[in-house]
């Protein structure tokens, strides 16, 4: 009689936790209001579902515009880089124009 006595709290408490999936409730002990998630049954895993969609299609939307902003950002680099070199490229010949104009004066 003792061990049952010892035995039935624990089984009990193994009965009233929560499945561990979306939307099926937080425990069997009512929930935690009125949320239609918190509730459990077929509403709650709908509405878990689709809470999860939205997450997943504003994670896929966040990449997606930090894909373009990376693009952006390589387009601006790739374009100072071909304006830089043309500025190198300008004052390397004027180097070499300011050389043989002080070779002339040499002479």
């Amino acid at each position: 009689m003792a061990q049952r006595q010892l035995v039935r709290p624990f089984l009990t408490t193994f009965r009233c936790m929560s499945g561990g999936e979306y939307g099926s409730g937080s425990g069997k002990g009512g929930g935690s209001g009125g949320s239609i998630r918190d509730a459990g049954g077929a509403f709650g895993k709908m509405e878990a579902a689709r809470e999860e969609e939205y997450f997943h299609k504003l994670k896929q939307a966040q990449l997606k515009e930090l894909r373009g902003q990376i693009a952006r950002e390589i387009e601006h680099h790739e374009s100072q880089q071909k304006n830089h070199a043309e500025v190198i490229a300008r004052h390397k010949k004027r180097i070499e124009e300011l050389a043989s104009e002080e070779q002339n004066l040499k002479k």
